[in-house]
């Protein structure tokens, strides 16, 4: 593959990225209404939860979406959903100190931000990956050849044993 196949490459890769992501930031939005369409009309019903959710586990399944995302989205986020909020004093500071605690444990990650409210988001597992033989076998060809094509100039072929071990003795014989 020539450089030209490898841009043309990154540039659909780019792309298709770009476009992904706004189908799915129109995926949580839309996700985002119907959350809180289902809260409404859950009130309206008079429908209460069976099980009581806590704070905790309301602002998990909120962060689950993986989309960054500052205290004050997630506790709109929180309301939209239909959980009630009202019941603490300060339910800002309640939303802070559970994000806290979750980047603290691990489960959510702080994305400090230049401009802006900062933002947590989903602190995703690391996937391993197996190599096989075969697998970085290819990949060090594939260096190689990539080595081999930045070349500017032909390499000297190395010397025989027979010449290198008669240049040592006579570097031997120079130094005493």
């Amino acid at each position: 593959m020539t450089d030209a196949d490898y841009r043309a490459a990154l540039a659909a890769a780019v792309k298709e990225y770009e476009e992904l992501g706004a189908h799915r930031r129109e995926i949580d939005d839309r996700l985002a209404q119907l959350s809180q369409t289902i809260g409404t009309l859950n009130r309206l019903l008079g429908y209460q939860a069976t099980v009581p959710l806590g704070l905790t586990d309301a602002i998990r399944l909120v962060m689950r979406s993986g989309v960054p995302m500052s205290p004050v989205e997630v506790r709109d986020r929180l309301r939209a959903i239909g959980f009630d909020v009202s019941k603490y004093a300060n339910d800002l500071a309640a939303v802070h100190t559970i994000l806290k605690r979750l980047n603290g444990s691990g489960e959510l990650r702080f994305l400090p931000r230049q401009s802006g409210p900062h933002q947590y988001t989903l602190n995703r597992a690391v996937v391993p990956v197996v190599m096989t033989r075969d697998i970085v076998q290819a990949m060090h060809e594939n260096a190689a050849e990539r080595e081999a094509m930045r070349a500017t100039e032909e390499p000297t072929p190395p010397a025989s044993r027979r010449r290198r071990k008669a240049a040592s003795r006579r570097i031997g014989k120079a130094k005493r």
